[in-house]
């Protein structure tokens, strides 16, 4: 299987010595910005690396750089060269993946890449947030600590939007610590930039509604990324998918890649929405607040708090582009996560989070806790009223304080240290202000990854506390099935990984229009009125752009 990818980032990328089992050749210096191109292929023709052997080594992990080039038609040409050299000296082992990369001297937006190219391929999408202005806990935890790493990581890596899959992992039973090994076989420190990008179910338990189930219990798949066009290539004789089946998919995909990149504009989408409906309705959801404060209430209970969720279906009067109204989101500021991810014939599941759930750099791992909501206020001084109002309310204290508290409590479990700074602050996003504080700790062992994910998922943010309570109580309470919303988001590489909660999406459907999710936090005190409007407020983002006209394209020379 191979697959197409670009991603776009500010510096270039360093090149580390390579092991038996993995190999980083550097044929020219890297640029600024690159372009991947990568490839989803369709079920019947992929490698689930789920079923290989987790125990057995892949044969070699490569990254080829070839030389860089002044446009994506170079590069696009460097990279069929460079196929064509692999297949007449086929690395000698039976199993592996490479990866192919053109560095390209030109400034181009990952996401405008990934709207060029066929929408009838999977796609992935991931850009990081930037923590511009807030204590990097990582670092100061490494300065602490003798790392011959320097606790290097590819900050400086933005975005990356892939098309295709050089291999998958996909499976209705939920994410297990032998399909993490499975993952992870395909990863290399050495290359750092083959990632698996993906997700989880919210409750990998529950039962999968028909919208959901391309998406399985979890779905990951490796584009390959670092601001260039890059191909990879996976290949497994076990799993009956070989080198020449790997080679001859991508070719076939190269042969669809466009070279012609539109800079998106982000102002509307150009469609109109014709009915937008709840689930659960006004009317539902006011007595399912009540019914979660009286059990909250309880001397009996130990529920401290719920998260309660909606979703809306907007009918649209033309279908809605998943990647412009993702670009659209990014243009609310770079102070969040913005994702894309899309399995082969799967609607596109979209979003725009602004909570990390975890991020691992070699031994360090940081999380964050996120609760409480205000809107932004339309002046200065309004802004600074309603912030204190944040800060000195009772009700929103007790709900950040579960949050941040069961985190530190998690991250004790697997760390040997744990750092939280600050304790309590007002985190500003374009439309709305939360309570904020970051945690970091130290891993005893970086194999103690899968537990960060166990730990760490569901937060009290996203589902409430004790979690197993508040999963029983959202089981009985909500009548739709929140599939990937609120679940895990992001990325598993060899040097480092990350994560967001997958907040503030929407799954958008062919000929359906687009579900938008959200959920807010049932706590004593809590008020149904405040809780809806809240809702309303976290949707905003979405239906801003879909209830007018007037949208462009910008060629980029």
């Amino acid at each position: 299987m191979a697959s197409l990818q670009l991603s776009s980032h500010f510096l270039g990328t360093n090149t580390k010595k390579h092991s038996s089992m993995s190999i980083s050749r550097t044929y020219s210096p890297v640029p600024c910005t690159r372009l991947f191109s990568r490839k989803f292929m369709s079920c019947s023709m992929s490698m689930n690396g789920c079923e290989g052997d987790f125990k057995t080594p892949l044969g070699t992990a490569e990254t080829r750089t070839m030389a860089a080039v002044l446009s994506p038609t170079s590069a696009t040409e460097s990279l069929i060269s460079a196929v064509s050299e692999l297949k007449c000296q086929p690395p000698p082992f039976s199993s592996g993946v490479v990866r192919l990369e053109v560095p390209i001297n030109q400034q181009i937006g990952a996401i405008d890449w990934l709207q060029a190219q066929n929408e009838a391929h999977p796609r992935c999408f991931f850009s990081r947030r930037s923590d511009v202005g807030r204590p990097d806990l990582l670092l100061d935890l490494a300065s602490e600590k003798d790392n011959n790493n320097g606790g290097s990581s590819d900050r400086d890596l933005v975005s990356v939007a892939g098309i295709g899959s050089a291999v998958f992992f996909r499976d209705l039973d939920p994410f297990s610590h032998d399909d993490w090994r499975s993952i992870r076989r395909f990863l290399s420190s050495t290359s750092p930039l083959i990632r698996a990008y993906g997700g989880m179910r919210f409750d990998p338990n529950g039962k999968i509604s028909v919208e959901w189930k391309p998406f399985g219990a979890f779905y990951f798949a490796v584009p390959q990324g670092s601001s260039m066009l890059a191909a990879t290539l996976a290949w497994d004789d076990e799993l009956s998918w070989t080198l020449d089946n790997a080679v001859e998919s991508l070719q076939e995909t190269m042969l669809q890649v466009s070279s012609i990149v539109m800079k998106l504009r982000k102002e509307s989408l150009g469609v109109s929405v014709l009915s937008k409906n709840h689930v659960p309705t006004k009317g539902a959801y006011y007595p399912a607040v009540e019914k979660a404060l009286e059990m909250i209430n309880q001397k009996s209970s130990s529920l401290n708090k719920v998260v309660l969720a909606r979703n809306s279906r907007v009918i649209t009067d033309t279908d809605i582009d998943p990647i412009a109204w993702l670009a659209q989101l990014q243009s609310e500021g770079h102070d969040a996560y913005q994702f894309c991810l899309q399995p082969p014939g799967a609607p596109a599941f979209i979003g725009n989070t602004p909570e990390r759930l975890f991020q691992r750099n070699q031994l360090g791992v940081c999380s964050e806790a996120l609760a409480a909501t205000r809107p932004r206020g339309a002046s200065t001084a309004r802004d600074k009223e309603i912030e204190l109002d944040l800060l000195t309310s009772l009700k929103d204290d007790l709900e950040f304080s579960i949050v941040r508290e069961n985190i530190k409590e998690k991250l004790n479990s697997i760390c040997d240290k744990v750092v939280v700074k600050p304790q309590k602050t007002v985190r500003k996003l374009a439309r709305v202000q939360h309570l904020y504080s970051q945690l970091a700790g130290r891993l005893r062992r970086e194999d103690d990854e899968f537990d960060i994910l166990a730990a760490l998922h569901p937060t009290p943010a996203v589902c409430g506390l004790p979690a197993e309570e508040a999963r029983l109580l959202i089981k009985e309470i909500e009548s739709f099935d929140r599939g990937m919303y609120a679940g895990p988001i992001g990325f598993f590489g060899g040097q480092e990984s990350e994560f967001a909660v997958g907040i503030r999406s929407a799954l958008v459907e062919k000929g359906l229009g687009a579900l938008i999710y959200a959920g807010t936090g049932i706590v004593a005190g809590s008020n149904p009125t405040s809780e809806w409007n809240e809702l309303d407020l976290k949707i905003s983002q979405f239906t801003k752009s879909i209830e007018y006209k007037s949208t462009s394209l910008q060629r980029i020379n």
